[in-house]
């Protein structure tokens, strides 16, 4: 007897797939019948809007099928474009496609193909053309009044086309059944007008009409926000389950280190250093995510709970997501605690420090890893900085009080529920948590991804910071050279951002060759220097000191000076091909200066001169902050490009759904319902099942 098929039947079991469209399939993370449901239609083409070719006018957009006649690729005489041209009939007459710069469209068609086409209507000389249009082979020509009007239309690999896609899910459709056990409770899809989980899959790939498709992907959209949800409160709940080790108040410790600031906290760092302080001295573990613009301060928050924490008798570890931002923050840790009798390690995969040194009390010393680990097990160490090392197995505190992640998407919910959990002679205590990042999150996205933390937001830089002028310029004829040599000149230093490090094959600007055009032609008077990736940590160390200590007038790098670098006198910066970066990444670029008390300048430059390119850099350029930059970027194109949707984890529905700020909350209301009356869900399995196979599946936010 024939299994029954379900949403989790692999779909080799199903189909007999070639070993490319194995691969293919591998690629677009289609492995069972419930991956393929949900992979869903680019767009659709309305067959309603079908015309025949006698009906053509100019001007008119339009969809047309018929058979191809005849091909022909020529190049112009004049100009010498290459054009294809196809004539394509139906049984009412003949039109000509024209493909303009599309040379292999004759390779892709044949005679007597059946294609669909869409595209405007042109005249030339009294004969009708269709230019440029979209073209996609069929088996069979649509007849009006057939039935099939909404036609979708998938992304597509090599191996698997989108009539490929859509056969096979309509092969699906004949054997599952209607009655698919729906993860979501039947109350919450009739409160907001959802359809069930069959009749959305339905809708999604052969719907009636637009108001079918949309009904489908809200639901679809509404789900995944959900089970996110859902996942992150249950881990909350876990959490404020367990306890932690409170760290009480001194004010007069807390003073002394405020004293030794150069300036003072602004009102919004005290009120949440005064929100911080108050979580920790509880015996439930904090879990805080502080969202903060680049150079708000946030690492002096930090610095100061850990004090705080070692004064209690307890220690802390911070990691941070490079090599170089870790030691920058071990050298200003040592500098901030203001006493030499605290042991500060750094631990990182080349490297492991000790502050202070034996031999030399106001310096830091290498020391052997096993020397480290020594000290931080017998509790010596109280604060211990680094980067992903910390999270190996060797690693063993004695009393861990206090976990600090520098830009949290780097690492990943798992990775720091790892380090919360680290071996401790405490284990029965969960470490305080604070998550800072200076990457602009649109509230939605924090609230959905990050639904498990408490959210502090720092949106005010300390004072006497001027706003950074920033310009952008489109294939411009000539770089801002003389501004850079007129701010050196007065003492200042600058960065120039490229792409790449090796040159390539395409336009854009690489680290190693500007680094030698601007020491021999460019600024031959001054002294350069280039950092990138390649490099080992030693020599990015000590060109990054040199630059710190102005023995270095200008820096030629990659993005590795992304987060976090310090340098108060760096004043102007200029972004090669920054078309090829996201918005978050040059935001977080432009956050290296602007540091100090001098007027600072940013340049955004891009060889690319198309509308989206020239709109997306301009909405930078406006951007008075990270946090508008995020809303704006989220309302006129969705998150993905702005946050890279790919480190969220979530789908590209998943992503439009947090243009929906409405949606978000009622999926968060829901969610938190749900858990008060039922932790475990046993009333619901469907949905406990789906649950439990969404955390043992790797996600990208996690």
């Amino acid at each position: 007897m024939k299994e029954p098929i379900t949403l989790s039947t692999l779909l080799t079991s199903v189909f007999r797939l070639t070993d490319l469209q194995k691969a293919a399939a591998k690629k677009l993370s289609l492995e069972t019948i419930d991956d393929l449901l949900r992979y869903l239609p680019s767009r659709y083409i309305d067959t309603s809007n079908l015309i025949s070719i006698n009906e053509s006018q100019p001007g008119a957009q339009v969809t047309i099928e018929g058979k191809v006649l005849h091909l022909d690729a020529k190049k112009t005489f004049q100009k010498r474009l290459n054009i294809t041209e196809a004539h394509i009939t139906d049984n009412t007459g003949e039109i000509t496609a024209v493909w303009f710069h599309q040379p292999y469209v004759s390779r892709l068609l044949a005679e007597n193909d059946l294609v669909r086409l869409e595209g405007k209507i042109s005249e030339r000389k009294g004969k009708l053309f269709i230019s440029n249009p979209i073209y996609q082979k069929i088996s069979v020509l649509s007849y009006r009044g057939s039935g099939a009007r909404m036609i979708p239309i998938y992304p597509t690999t090599r191996g698997l086309s989108s009539r490929w896609i859509q056969f096979h899910i309509s092969k699906i459709f004949q054997e599952i059944s209607s009655d698919l056990p729906d993860p979501i409770p039947k109350n919450i899809l009739e409160q907001y007008h959802l359809p069930d989980l069959y009749s959305a899959f339905r809708a999604t790939h052969f719907p009636k009409n637009e108001k079918e498709v949309e009904a489908s992907r809200k639901r679809l959209a509404f789900e995944e926000i959900f089970f996110i949800q859902l996942t992150r409160m249950r881990e909350r709940l876990a959490l404020e389950e367990t306890s932690a080790l409170p760290i009480s108040r001194d004010k007069k410790i807390e003073q002394g280190f405020l004293n030794r600031l150069p300036f003072a906290l602004t009102k919004t760092q005290a009120q949440i250093l005064e929100t911080i302080l108050e979580d920790m001295s509880h015996k439930t573990p904090m879990a805080r995510l502080l969202e903060g613009d680049v150079g708000s301060g946030k690492t002096i928050i930090a610095a100061l709970v850990a004090h705080m924490t070692r004064h209690a008798g307890f220690q802390t570890t911070y990691m941070a997501p490079t090599e170089i931002l870790a030691r920058q923050h071990f050298d200003s840790f040592a500098k901030l605690m203001g006493s030499q009798a605290v042991k500060i390690g750094l631990l990182t995969s080349s490297e492991a420090r000790i502050y202070p040194s034996k031999a030399f009390a106001n310096q830091s010393a290498h020391i052997p890893k096993s020397q480290l680990l020594r000290w931080l097990e017998s509790g010596e160490v109280k604060i211990l900085i680094g980067t992903h090392s910390l999270l190996s197995e060797k690693n063993k505190f004695k009393n861990l009080a206090f976990i600090v992640i520098d830009e949290q998407h780097r690492f990943g919910v798992r990775q720091r529920m790892k380090l919360a959990h680290s071996k401790s002679t405490a284990h029965e205590f969960v470490p305080h948590f604070l998550s800072m990042t200076a990457t602009p999150i649109p509230r939605t996205l924090a609230l959905t991804v990050f639904g498990d933390l408490d959210l502090s937001v720092l949106d005010e830089l300390p004072p006497g910071r001027s706003p950074i002028k920033s310009e952008v310029l489109i294939k411009p004829e000539k770089r801002s050279w003389e501004h850079v040599r007129k701010e050196i000149e007065n003492g200042r230093q600058a960065f120039i951002i490229c792409p790449r490090i090796d040159p390539g094959e395409d336009e854009s600007k690489s680290v190693k060759k500007e680094y030698e055009r601007m020491t021999n032609e460019i600024f031959p008077e001054f002294r350069t220097a280039m950092l990138h990736g390649k490099m080992t940590p030693r020599d990015k160390e000590r060109t990054l000191n040199d630059f710190r200590l102005g023995t270095t007038n200008i820096l030629i790098s990659t993005s590795v000076v992304e987060v976090g670098i310090d340098i108060p006198n760096a004043t102007i910066m200029i972004v090669e091909g920054a078309d090829r970066f996201g918005l978050a990444q040059l935001h977080q670029l432009r956050g290296r200066i602007g540091r100090g008390k001098h007027q600072s300048y940013f340049y955004a430059v891009s060889e690319t001169a198309n509308a989206k390119t020239a709109q997306r850099l301009r909405a930078l350029r406006d951007a008075s902050s990270g946090f508008e930059l995020a809303e704006h970027d989220l309302r006129l194109r969705g998150p993905g490009e702005l946050t890279g949707k790919n480190q969220w984890g979530l789908s590209d529905i998943g992503m439009e759904a947090l243009k929906n700020i409405k949606m978000v909350e009622a999926a968060r209301t829901e969610a938190r319902t749900l858990l008060a009356n039922d932790r475990e869900l046993k009333k619901y399995p469907a949905l406990q099942e789906k649950i439990t196979i969404l955390n043992q599946t790797p996600q990208h936010f996690e």
